[in-house]
């Protein structure tokens, strides 16, 4: 059994709608996530069990448990929506760690809740099967993000374009508080709510932080932020849908929806197909960033200082210290992955030349990172003569390779792989997901028996967008 603490239904009941999960039919465990289940310090053997199976999918409620959809707001492509919330998703409660970290237990496709906005509230199969790749994916690359627990089928048909196999993810997470749920309590001016608010995602996030630190919040939620997105850029990760309700206050990645990584490096790639104009492409990630994290300041200025002058200052200054919060982490990041342990503009140099050319020459990202340790990088540029003349110059700089080795994975989530791994799920075949879960838990290895899922695609397996489940 599970031991529950439901810390977020103590906050004021205007924060979320109580409420259980609609049933399904003939749910069965697609996936149980048995290397978190121990760090949480869950019994695998309940999960796995009858019990466990219909707490998963959301047809029994285990003692303890408070289930809630979470109300908050949210800026989405720049538009502001006043009332989103967890429109297909439950917070069962929170269970706390053998290391004294605390984790949400959410259901995500549990069926409608008032924030559901005339949707089903269901997910179907192949953004549940997304979803827990690329975020145990993440995990294993040391980003920060949300984890997958456990994926259901539910034995009942979703309709989107067509009709598909339903499915429901268990997804765990140190809180599900973003940017949006401020937003919407400073929308109704309700100062009380934003505190309570505050002081929860304090003694979740920020621990060390004093009791409505304002202030000091605003400046630890850019700190992590700008680590996260530093880190995105290092792997070659497109979030798709950076709103500010899917911008995390602790620092993680958050709603995997049409999120990609690049095969071919440009700065302007974009694989949602609902970014029309590319407001969220790879290289817009940083600025957009700042976006978000300015309406985070907004929404806290009256508790920052009771006089707005003084907090707008306050907030500005630390909105400012994004810039060299980024740059400081994208220089570890991308020092790192050309194997130098520190250095200054010539090296910041070094990096955006390589960039540029890869560019320029349609090279892989990932592969050309990897091919700085096993010497194919040159292979992947159109033109091989734009990487020697790049090559030089590193080669001078006596390069680590053990670091390098550490901070460039030899295996991502390839979108390509993804989608023949949904569409054989679709037809009954579960074994490309299983064999890519299990590949990408240890991405930095060499594992040549899987050689296949290293490679990219080739011209007709190349996928162009993206989308979301709902």
């Amino acid at each position: 059994m599970l031991e529950f603490d439901n810390s977020y239904a103590r906050l004021p009941e205007r924060f979320f709608t109580k409420m259980r999960a609609e049933p399904v039919s003939a749910p069965a465990l697609l996936k149980l996530n048995d290397a978190l289940a121990a760090e949480m310090g869950l019994d695998t053997g309940f999960l796995a069990s009858a019990d466990g199976l219909a707490m998963l999918a959301g047809n029994s409620v285990p003692d303890g448990a408070e289930p809630l959809a979470q109300v908050y707001a949210g800026h989405q492509f720049g538009g502001w929506s006043p009332r989103l919330g967890d429109g297909r998703a439950l917070l069962l409660g929170e269970v706390t760690g053998p290391d004294g970290a605390h984790w949400d237990i959410q259901l995500k496709g549990s069926g409608p809740t008032p924030y559901s906005r005339s949707g089903d509230g269901r997910a179907w199969l192949g953004p549940v099967l997304r979803e827990y790749i690329v975020s145990e994916a993440m995990a294993a690359f040391e980003v920060p993000t949300t984890r997958a627990l456990a994926a259901v089928s539910t034995g009942e048909t979703v309709l989107r374009e067509q009709r598909y196999p339903g499915a429901i993810l268990t997804r765990v997470a140190s809180s599900h508080v973003r940017v949006g749920t401020f937003q919407y309590f400073a929308s109704q001016q309700d100062t009380d709510g934003i505190s309570a608010l505050l002081n929860f995602a304090i003694t979740r996030h920020y621990p060390d932080l004093e009791q409505g630190d304002a202030l000091g919040f605003l400046k630890a939620v850019i700190a992590a932020q700008a680590n996260l997105v530093a880190k995105w850029m290092g792997v070659g990760f497109i979030h798709g849908v950076m709103n500010t309700d899917n911008c995390h206050v602790g620092g993680l990645t958050i709603d995997y929806g049409p999120c990609a990584f690049m095969d071919a490096y440009h700065p302007s790639k974009v694989f949602s197909s609902i970014d029309q104009f590319g407001r969220y492409a790879y290289g817009a990630q940083p600025e957009i960033l700042v976006w978000n994290l300015a309406q985070l300041a907004t929404s806290l200025l009256p508790l920052i200082d009771d006089n707005m002058d003084k907090a707008v200052e306050a907030a500005q200054a630390a909105l400012q210290d994004f810039g060299p919060a980024y740059t400081d982490a994208w220089k570890e990041v991308f020092f790192a992955k050309l194997g130098l342990p520190d250095g200054g503009d010539t090296e910041v140099a070094l990096v955006q030349d390589l960039l540029t050319r890869m560019a320029e020459n349609q090279a892989d990202f990932t592969l050309t990172f990897q091919g700085l340790l096993n010497g194919t990088a040159r292979d992947q540029f159109v033109d091989p003569t734009a990487f020697d003349d790049w090559a030089s110059g590193w080669n001078a700089l006596s390069p680590d390779a053990g670091l390098m080795a550490r901070a460039n994975p030899a295996f991502i989530p390839r979108n390509h792989q993804i989608e023949l791994a949904i569409k054989e799920a679709v037809a009954g075949d579960l074994s490309r997901f299983h064999r890519i879960v299990s590949v990408l838990a240890t991405p930095f290895e060499d594992q040549p028996d899987h050689s296949d899922l290293q490679s990219a695609p080739v011209a007709q397996e190349l996928v162009h967008q993206t989308f979301c489940g709902t």
